[in-house]
C-alpha cells in the first residue's frame, strides 16, 4: 500500500495523556517507523487493545499496581511498553494517561508500508504480506522491536510516530483471547478498521 504523507501529522506528547480507551480509536491508522541499522521498517496500526491502570482493569498487567515489569505504563507517555509473554513472544504497547497513571494500547495488528523485505526477513520467507504484522508478537518482530526497546521514547528517534489527519472507522468489541472478566463484553476495549486484512482474527477465552 502507498502512503501519502501529507494525510498524516506529527503528535504532541500532551495528546498522550488521555487514556488508553480514549486513545485506541485515535491511534487506528497511525504510521509507527522504526530505524535501525539494517533499514527501516513503517508500519500502519489496523488494530489495538486498551488496557488502564491499576485497580480498574482485571485484564490489565498494571492492575495489582507498578511492578519491575510494568513499571514503563506507569512512565511518561508516548512510549513504550514492552514486555515478553508464554516465554517465546515480545509484544509493545503505546503508553497512554500522565505520568504516574498507567495505561496503553496494545498493538495487535498492522500493516508493512515501508521495509517490507526487511520485516520479511525478520518474519520468514514463506510469509504473506497481510501476515507480516498480524497479531501483535508478529507486529514487534517485522518492527525489529525487541526488550531491549521497552521505555522507548515513540516521538524520538529511532522510531517515528504520525497520526492520521483524518481518523479511520473502526469497529469495537471485546479484547481477544482474555481469560477473565476483563475478557468479556463488559470491556470493549479492542478497536480494528474494518476490512483490513491485517487484524487478528477474535479469539474468544474459554474463561472469558
Amino acid at each position: 500500500m502507498s502512503v501519502e504523507t501529507a494525510a498524516y501529522r506529527i503528535p504532541e506528547r500532551a495528546e498522550f495523556s488521555a487514556s488508553a480507551v480514549e486513545m485506541g480509536p485515535r491511534l487506528l491508522g497511525a504510521l509507527l517507523s522504526h530505524e535501525t541499522d539494517r533499514g527501516t521498517v513503517t508500519v500502519r496500526i489496523t488494530e489495538l487493545e486498551a488496557y488502564m491502570g491499576d485497580g480498574n482493569d482485571p485484564g490489565s498487567h498494571a492492575y495489582r499496581g507498578k511492578t519491575k515489569r510494568n513499571a514503563a505504563m506507569f512512565g511518561p507517555p508516548a512510549h513504550l511498553y514492552a514486555y515478553f509473554t508464554y516465554g517465546m513472544h515480545t509484544c509493545a504497547n503505546i503508553v497512554c494517561s500522565p505520568d504516574g497513571s498507567a495505561s496503553g494500547c496494545l498493538m495487535r495488528g498492522a500493516e508493512v508500508v515501508e521495509g517490507l523485505e526487511l520485516a520479511r526477513e525478520r518474519r520468514g520467507a514463506k510469509i504473506t504480506d497481510r501476515a507480516l504484522g498480524r497479531g501483535p508478537a508478529n507486529l514487534v518482530v517485522a518492527l525489529g522491536i525487541t526488550l531491549v526497546d521497552g521505555g522507548a521514547d515513540l516521538l524520538a528517534s529511532p522510531f517515528t510516530l504520525r497520526l492520521p489527519i483524518t481518523p479511520p472507522d473502526f469497529q469495537v468489541g471485546p479484547r481477544t483471547g482474555l481469560g477473565g472478566p476483563g475478557g468479556g463484553l463488559e470491556y470493549p476495549w479492542r478497536f480494528w478498521i474494518p476490512g483490513e486484512r491485517s487484524v487478528s482474527p477474535y479469539r474468544k477465552h474459554p474463561r472469558a
